[in-house]
């Protein structure tokens, strides 16, 4: 394979290039580059608002969500301009983590399922920054299975009023609209009584409340609804049909997560390079070294796979149950070489100062944000029942509750009044 610049390719990169080195923020180079892992993209400053500067800044100029069409704000470009942008952008995409939700797994689900005049109205601001998104689907008795969710959307006119919980829910302090998967019908089979829906973050009824992470950060949020009123043209796909809205932004889901999660591979790399580990470099160790081979093949199968994927939906194909690979081997991947490093690093390792650990504290923070990485998004266990089952065709796992109306199926509650 050739993977050189074609011409046109090389012109496109040096307009990239050229255009980035005149606008990028550079005075937040630093913070940056040491950003990741469960440590936040800015150490100082408001990151909302620079993350807002830069998109706004590069929708000005043509650059943001480069691949969509340009009536939504993008720019029509072809999925080797869209890798070609990402490897310019480099550091400095640490800043659209906030829009990564809202461009990378609701937008698709906007494009395949709002009216028109709902795509004109709100992918151009979602493209510029302007406005965030968040993602209702995790409630606290449906993860994994996400089906059984129990937040419930009942007809009162032209609207719906939706009553529950979600949980897990990232950036939703911050958002200004969110998505919602909820129950609709508790008399059919648990699949069949969804329906999605989106909503104004600021409506009556919407109260948001930050979980505490072990890393000491706020991410994530329980979020509650009371009486929320929202009209049905805000429903996306048929009442009954949200399940199957769902795997749109689910499938895309995987594919943002898994496309653009660190391994922490090349960080490794460079810290191997240099940590002396008493009997010299420690990337002089045969056992490292074989260490270091399996994550570097593993990392650049991850990364081609990706480009495979950008490529199939510049064909107009929606993602498809392979992306769950990609997020299930970076997740794993990225806990092996947290452990890996504090290991290398001995009593140390269990250091949290940034002035008394090795590289800045920077594997530590990996390791605590890792298993995070393994469960949102799918956990493991689901990724590899997805694989076996949609791309292996092996056979699907046994389900009890197959076909009974979600209200018969037994729960907690019921068992105990028995």
């Amino acid at each position: 394979m050739n993977f050189d610049d074609t011409p046109e390719e090389a012109a496109f990169r040096a307009e990239a290039r050229a255009w980035i080195a005149a606008n990028a923020p550079d005075n937040l180079k630093p913070q940056l580059e040491l950003a990741g892992f469960g440590q936040p993209a800015l150490t100082s400053g408001d990151v909302i608002a620079e993350s807002k500067a830069w998109q706004k800044k590069k929708a000005e100029a043509g650059w943001a969500c480069l691949h969509w069409p340009k009536d939504y704000g993008g720019r029509g470009a072809t999925p080797i301009q869209r890798v070609i942008w990402q490897q310019e952008e480099g550091v400095y995409a640490k800043l659209a983590g906030v829009f990564i939700i809202g461009q990378g797994m609701i937008a698709p689900t906007l494009m395949a399922y709002a009216a028109e005049d709902h795509k004109r109205r709100f992918l151009p601001p979602l493209a510029s920054g302007e406005e965030i998104w968040c993602q209702l689907f995790s409630e606290p008795v449906a993860g994994s299975d996400l089906a059984g969710l129990r937040t419930k959307a009942e007809k009162d006119g032209d609207d719906w009023i939706i009553n529950g919980q979600k949980i897990w829910t990232s950036g939703a302090h911050y958002s200004d609209h969110g998505m919602i998967l909820v129950r609709t019908d508790p008399g059919v089979a648990k699949h069949d009584g969804l329906t999605m829906f989106f909503l104004d973050m600021k409506s009556p009824g919407v109260e948001v409340r930050p979980i505490k992470q072990v890393n000491g950060q706020s991410g994530f949020n329980e979020v509650f609804f009371t009486n929320v009123r929202v009209p049905d043209h805000q429903r996306l796909g048929g009442v009954g049909q949200g399940w199957r809205v769902s795997l749109t932004t689910l499938m895309n889901e995987r594919l943002s997560i898994g496309a653009g999660m660190p391994t922490g591979f090349p960080e490794l790399f460079d810290w191997c390079c240099e940590f002396e580990t008493g009997e010299g470099k420690a990337v002089d160790d045969p056992a490292v070294r074989s260490r270091l081979a399996t994550w570097a093949v593993r990392t650049s199968g991850l990364k081609y796979t990706a480009y495979r994927s950008i490529s199939a939906l510049s064909k107009g194909q929606e993602p498809g149950p392979e992306n769950s690979i990609g997020k299930l081997v970076a997740g794993s991947t990225l806990q092996e070489i947290a452990q890996f490093a504090l290991d290398l690093q001995g009593p140390a390792g269990i250091l949290m100062g940034d002035d008394q650990s090795e590289a800045a504290a920077r594997f530590q923070a990996m390791l605590l944000r890792s298993p995070a990485t393994r469960i949102e998004g799918g956990t493991d266990e689901i990724l590899r029942n997805i694989i076996a089952e949609r791309v292996l065709g092996l056979p699907a796992d046994l389900r009890a509750d197959r076909g009974l109306p979600f209200n018969q199926i037994p729960t907690a509650a019921t068992a105990k009044k028995r």
